[in-house]
């Protein structure tokens, strides 16, 4: 973070010996790709929210374009956001709301953010009127902790969304938690409920990275979670691993690989830890104030007590490793950082979202929510004052939004289908732009940018532009950067 250009190479070539030299490493070395050296250097996280060109625009008119989009729709993302934590990490910069004490506080206080959460949702669906027969392709509870609220809560949360949206036979109900508190008894009533897909944030099976994270579970408690998650009868059982971390060595991510192997894992998502504040880009969803370890004085203490910062080199080290043996092991990245076992297709909310033929709205209803249709995007208020005052006056707490050019709309577009990692199809781009094509002006010029620098394959016969293996490692700096 805050590294000269000059440092970032050297950076780059600071290599644990025992691992192969990262592919993407020639790629970053090269000049004509110092924008992309720069871009992961400063660490932003680039492939979750797009925003749009022209800012100050009125959340109602958000709310205008969504609901046209809804009147005829294929199926949507929805998603309900509970910021309850018992503690903050050390890398989060998600808005969060921390939940101690005793249970009966505990529960009151998880039990409050659901009955906000309910109550904007019934907004929406007033503001919205398209929004209950829009078809839900998948539900997904989020946070935050969600899992730590009370039994009778997401009893509540759930039936409320089941009975009042159009869940249909087909619509996945996923839930998030942390494997400390998806006890035998939660995972049992999620069951009940109809969930089928469980999401934990494990980070990593290694204590002592844990520990230096901040985080209150171990390693055992991640591997506790996942069998007793499969014996409840959960099929979809992801965790979130992350790398980059304090005192993270390629040896540790590499033991994390085959932990995910041997536990015979559903899915993985791979993030690289990332510094650059949120709110600086609008690219995720940030809180009202840094993550510790954003703190430039934090981390210089953290290296002064004797802790180490992994080099980027070691970073791609780590990504290499980690994608190479979960494609080893039968699983397919698709978007970036999921990984999901070969034959059973992206995570459908993120397909939902992204894919080429698709890109549908999607509506986050919860504190710093960020929903989305094609013509502009909306993040709700990310201070839980200004929130729950809203929802207490009535209103929709829509803190700002943004909308889309036409130019923008159609980049938009191409960067949420790159950030797939499958081929970019022209026969698709002209059917929702007419009378445009990838193959033309203004793109085929980045593409073929690309191409020189090995990032990219232009196929004109096919009609089609393909990511190489090092163009997938860079994607979030392409998208960020290129276009």
């Amino acid at each position: 973070m805050n590294l000269s250009y000059e440092q970032a190479v050297a950076s780059l070539h600071q290599l644990d010996p025992g691992y192969p030299v990262p592919s993407v490493l020639a790629a970053l070395d090269d000049p004509a790709n110092r924008h992309l050296l720069e871009y992961v250097t400063a660490d932003p996280f680039g492939a979750h929210v797009f925003p749009g060109d022209i800012t100050d625009y009125p959340p109602s008119e958000f709310l205008i374009d969504l609901n046209r989009q809804l009147a005829s729709t294929a199926p949507i993302h929805l998603w309900s956001y509970i910021p309850t934590c018992a503690y903050r990490c050390r890398f989060c910069q998600y808005p969060v709301v921390l939940v101690k004490g005793q249970p009966e506080v505990t529960d009151s206080k998880a039990t409050q953010w659901v009955d906000w959460n309910i109550r904007e949702a019934e907004m929406w669906l007033r503001e919205v009127p398209n929004l209950a027969s829009a078809p839900i392709g998948e539900f997904n509870v989020f946070g935050g902790t969600p899992s730590l609220l009370p039994p009778v809560a997401i009893r509540r949360l759930l039936r409320f969304y089941q009975e009042n949206f159009n869940f249909t036979p087909d619509t996945a109900i996923r839930f998030e938690g942390d494997p400390s508190t998806f006890t035998v008894e939660k995972l049992e009533l999620l069951a009940e409920l109809g969930c089928s897909k469980l999401s934990s944030g494990v980070q990593s099976f290694d204590d002592s990275v844990l520990e230096q994270c901040g985080r209150e579970h171990t390693a055992q408690m991640c591997v506790d979670f996942i069998g007793n998650a499969r014996r409840v009868g959960f099929e979809w059982i992801s965790i979130d691993l992350m790398y980059g971390l304090l005192d993270q060595s390629v040896d540790s991510v590499r033991r994390d690989l085959d932990m995910v192997v041997e536990h015979d894992l559903t899915a993985v998502v791979c993030a690289k830890l990332h510094l650059k504040s949120f709110s600086d880009t609008r690219t995720g969803v940030s809180g009202e104030k840094p993550a510790a370890w954003q703190l430039p004085a934090y981390r210089n203490k953290l290296v002064e007590d004797g802790h180490r910062w992994p080099t980027l080199g070691e970073q791609y080290q780590m990504r290499e490793i980690l994608t190479e043996g979960l494609t080893r092991a039968g699983f397919r990245e698709q978007p970036t950082m999921y990984f999901a076992r070969e034959g059973l297709g992206p995570e459908t909310w993120k397909s939902i979202m992204v894919d080429q033929d698709k890109q549908e709205a999607e509506v986050a209803i919860g504190l710093g929510g960020s929903s989305s249709c094609r013509a502009s995007e909306a993040i709700a208020h990310v201070d839980w004052r200004t929130y729950s005052a809203a929802v207490e006056a009535g209103r929709l707490p829509l803190g700002s939004a943004t909308r889309f050019s036409e130019d923008a709309q159609e980049a938009r577009s191409i960067k949420m289908a790159l950030s797939t990692l499958q081929p970019l199809r022209d026969t698709f781009h002209q059917q929702r732009f007419a009378g445009r094509s990838l193959l033309d002006e203004p793109w085929r010029h980045i593409f073929q940018s690309l191409e020189k620098r090995g990032l990219t394959v232009v196929d004109d016969c096919a009609e089609q532009i393909s990511m190489t293996s090092e163009g997938k490692v860079l994607v979030e700096a392409i998208i960020n950067s290129e276009f």
